[in-house]
């Protein structure tokens, strides 16, 4: 028997590869069908199964592409209605793989069609648990993202309740457990760094598997959910009716576009994202451009500050025109129309007005306080009230355009977020909105502690609060 975990960082998301005597199966698979089939070619193993946890909502699955291109039998868990040719398993039913067992496992509560996938290893022994998003490394799936429901998050956290202590910890301590997402996911709010543990070790330190009743568990689970990304529903959506091939999407999406083509397109409307390293898009970028980088969670970004029907066109990095499509399909951008060829050079080339963003080291902010610059924390609250610059203002960057009208447009303001990436997306938004003096801190906030000379007022980490919380509700 062979098991692996494939990590995506940039969505923080983990499929899972399993194989036994030539046959495999794939659980929650990525979009892109490629890896998978290169992986299956070399290890010279053929596909049997595709099985899903339950309709994701932060990414655009794989599974339908897989299941096609393979002829491998597509699984979902009981009551899983899909508007394509699926296996709706039953729960407890079991599917012979090689010479191991997979068995699904329903557990409603992050939506209600969510289970996970009980592996048996030959000799029948309970091996491991893939659990999708009913439970991560240090928290439970989030219980209000279930698909046109009239079931409430608190109806939901019971479900989740029964789920978990029914049918995931009655598992015996060594049992392994394989999460779908890590610390960064938006599918919960206090995942760990690490992709995975085991059964004994979630009933010692995850907070909501700690003894207590089920509204006790409601009430710690359901407090404190910040609002979903705007594409999340779509996502999900998408997942259940269905998509067009990848191949077909990339083709339409991965289209050089000449100077004219490009400034036609803006005239039209189309919003220009540029992909390009936050240090690129500082010396120079087009005006009205909102830069949101490939090297950090470029697609959950895209998803949480851009409508999906919105029109782009791509600056990219030269060689990184695939990577951006590829990438914002995942989480199911289509609209795209095609990039700058040759990317910033070439307008810069045709002596094109660009823009530019100020930025500064964290040592030098004091400097800029004395000239009447006010500190713009873009981190979220629960960052800023575990540690804060003194009289800083937060905004967090998912609700900055929301909340424009509490910031001075002629007002000064040091943007820093935790290490330089968030802050950048900010002042790229802030400058599009007519704000003329906005300089992002290099480094973020990790800089600032370490450099500056300013107050730092300390409070309470999530943790410490959740704990506190789950004391007072046990009182």
């Amino acid at each position: 028997m062979y098991v692996e975990q494939l990590y995506t960082g940039c969505l923080a998301e983990a499929a899972y590869y399993i194989e036994s005597n030539g046959e495999a199966a794939i659980i929650d698979p990525m979009r892109e069908t490629q890896p998978y089939l290169d992986m299956l070619e070399k290890r010279g193993a053929k596909l049997k199964f595709v099985l899903e946890t339950h309709f994701h909502a932060d990414f655009v699955s794989g599974h339908l592409d897989l299941a096609r291109e393979t002829g491998a039998r597509l699984i979902f868990g009981p009551t899983a209605k899909t508007n394509y040719s699926s296996y709706i398993a039953e729960d407890g039913e079991r599917f012979v793989l090689g010479d191991v067992e997979i068995q699904v496992l329903h557990t409603p509560g992050h939506t209600m069609e969510s289970s996970v996938f009980l592996l048996f290893d030959k000799q029948g022994k309970q091996h491991s648990v893939f659990t999708g998003d009913t439970l991560f490394i240090g928290d439970v799936g989030r219980p209000d993202l279930a698909i046109k429901s009239d079931l409430t998050k608190e109806d939901l956290a019971g479900l989740l309740y029964d789920s978990l202590h029914d049918k995931i910890l009655p598992l015996p301590d060594d049992v392994i457990v394989y999460p779908a997402h890590g610390a960064g996911s938006q599918c919960g709010k206090n995942m760990s760094s690490e992709t995975v543990s085991t059964i004994g070790e979630q009933r010692k330190m995850n907070y909501a598997l700690q003894p207590m009743s089920k509204a006790e568990f409601v009430e710690v689970v359901a407090d404190g959910i910040p609002e979903p990304p705007a594409y999340f529903p779509e996502n999900a959506r998408i997942n259940r009716e269905g998509y067009q091939n990848i191949d077909e999407v990339l083709k339409r999406n991965l289209e050089p576009m000449d100077l004219e083509g490009f400034e036609s397109a803006i005239s039209n409307g189309a919003l220009v994202l540029d992909t390009r390293q936050e240090g690129q898009y500082e010396q120079g970028s087009i005006i009205k451009s909102i830069n949101i980088p490939l090297n950090g969670q470029f697609a959950v970004w895209v998803g949480s500050l851009i409508p999906m029907d919105k029109q782009l066109i791509l600056i990219t990095e030269l060689g990184k025109e695939h990577e951006s499509v590829l990438r914002l399909a995942r989480v199911g951008f289509e609209n795209v129309s095609g990039y700058l060829e040759g990317g910033m050079q070439t307008w810069q080339n045709a002596d094109k007005e660009i823009q530019t963003i100020k930025s500064i080291e964290a040592n030098e902010m004091s400097g800029y306080i004395h000239q009447g610059y006010e500190i713009l924390d873009v981190r979220r609250s629960t960052e800023a009230e575990t540690e804060h610059v003194s009289g800083a203002i937060n905004i967090s960057l998912v609700d900055i355009e929301n909340r424009l009208n509490e910031l001075d447009k002629d007002g000064k303001y040091l943007v820093h977020c935790a290490g330089g990436y968030r802050s950048m997306i900010a002042s790229s938004i802030l400058t599009n909105h007519g704000f003329k003096n906005v300089v992002n801190i290099h480094g973020g906030f990790a800089k600032i502690r370490e450099d500056s000379d300013l107050e730092l007022i300390a409070g309470k980490c999530p943790t410490q609060l959740r704990n506190e919380k789950l004391e007072t509700i046990k009182q």
